[in-house]
C-alpha cells in the first residue's frame, strides 16, 4: 500500500509539473531597439543595424495618424521605451510602451482631453475582439507564439521607435 501511495504521489507531481507554464529563455544578441513601421504593418527587433526578427502587426482601429487622446483608436508615434512586462495579460503576454510622454500629455490637454495610456505590444485577439485588421484600442498586436518570443527577447528599457 505504501509503494502504491508513493507511485501515485510521484505521478501526481509529474502531472502537475507538465501543466505548469513553460519558462522560455533567449541567449542570442541583445535587442537594442524595436522599430515599428505603422504604414507597412511591420515590427522589427534590432541589434544595432541588424534585424533579428520581423513581425506582421495589427494596430489600433483607427491606424492612420498620431495618437492624440484617449479613445481615438490610434497607435502612438514617436520614441518610447519598454517600461513594464505583464505575464498575465488578457492578451496572452504583453510588454508596455512608455506612452504618454510629456508632449503627448500637452497635446491631449490642449484638446481638452486625457492622453490615455496602457499601450502595449501584446498577443493576438480574444474571441470577443473584432475580426478585422487593426482592431486594438491603440496597441500593437502579434500572434501569441510571436509574443512569447518577443517577451523572452525584449528587456525593460529597450527603445521603441513607432513610425508613421
Amino acid at each position: 500500500m505504501r509503494l502504491y501511495l508513493t507511485i501515485l504521489a510521484v505521478l501526481s507531481l509529474v502531472f502537475v509539473a507538465s501543466c505548469a507554464p513553460k519558462q522560455y529563455s533567449y541567449d542570442g544578441p541583445e535587442v537594442t531597439q524595436i522599430i515599428v513601421n505603422k504604414g507597412a504593418r511591420k515590427m522589427y527587433l534590432m541589434h544595432g543595424n541588424e534585424i533579428l526578427k520581423s513581425y506582421r502587426i495589427d494596430l489600433g482601429f483607427a491606424p492612420n495618424g498620431r495618437k492624440k487622446y484617449e479613445g481615438d483608436g490610434k497607435t502612438p508615434e514617436g520614441r518610447y521605451v519598454i517600461d513594464r512586462r505583464n505575464p498575465k495579460s488578457a492578451f496572452y503576454l504583453s510588454i508596455g510602451v512608455s506612452y504618454p510622454n510629456r508632449q503627448n500629455v500637452e497635446t491631449a490637454r490642449a484638446a481638452g482631453r486625457k492622453p490615455g495610456g496602457d499601450i502595449f505590444i501584446h498577443g493576438g485577439r480574444r474571441p470577443q475582439d473584432p475580426k478585422r485588421p487593426d482592431w486594438t484600442a491603440g496597441c500593437i498586436s502579434v500572434k501569441d507564439r510571436e509574443m512569447r518570443e518577443i517577451f523572452t527577447m525584449v528587456r525593460l528599457g529597450t527603445v521603441i521607435d513607432i513610425n508613421p
